[in-house]
């Protein structure tokens, strides 16, 4: 149990000592335990009103991962469907790399890898409609989940826009969202060594 009596007296870290810092520890674990619960609120605030979509990025999330799990997609990739457009809150140019970091410390490489590039990879289907270059996603052609990330842009991403499609509710997804994101490393600075 956390003793919220102690209030700390460091002022900068390299004054803090390790029962500082276990301190600090054991408040980031409750803190961190509540994740979960901050990202299904996350994903609940893509429920807007209006949008110039079928659907707004909300169902669209919940169809992706629909689509996915429909697909016999394993539980990671599902929840990576389900998560991948909540970078857009924060971050809408760049929201894959958002969302991608997010999930880092609980994905494999290949689903971070996924996150981080299916906003290059949706491109094929509407960057020369704007100007772009619809082929963007081939720079990538060289990685081992270039094929992984077209799978999830054509299968589950780019045609998650249909208001008839029956889509599973948030409270499916969420018992593998808490899995998933119980299954990380921690505060990954502390995996890293002088000679990485």
């Amino acid at each position: 149990m956390l003793d919220k009596s102690h209030k700390p007296t460091w002022t900068s870290f390299e004054e803090a000592t390790k029962a500082d810092w276990d301190a600090v520890m054991e408040y980031e674990e409750a803190y961190n335990a509540a994740l979960p619960d901050r990202i299904l609120d996350a994903i609940r605030s893509l429920d807007e009103e209006w949008t110039p979509y079928p659907v707004n990025r909300y169902q669209h999330s919940l169809q992706a991962a629909t689509r996915a799990y429909e697909d016999g997609a394993d539980e990671e990739l599902v929840v990576a469907a389900l998560i991948h457009d909540t970078g857009d809150i924060l971050s809408p140019y760049n929201h894959g790399e958002l969302s991608a970091a997010m999930m880092k410390p609980y994905v494999s490489e290949r689903t971070h890898w996924i996150l981080k590039h299916h906003c290059v990879f949706q491109g094929y289907y509407y960057n020369h409609h704007l100007g772009g270059d619809r082929n963007a996603r081939d720079k990538y052609r060289d990685s081992p989940y270039w094929e992984d990330c077209r799978y999830f842009c054509h299968e589950y991403d780019q045609k998650a826009f249909d208001p008839d499609y029956p889509t599973r509710p948030l409270e499916f997804f969420e018992p593998m969202l808490r899995r998933v994101l119980n299954k990380g490393e921690g505060h990954m600075e502390l995996n890293e060594t002088a000679d990485a």
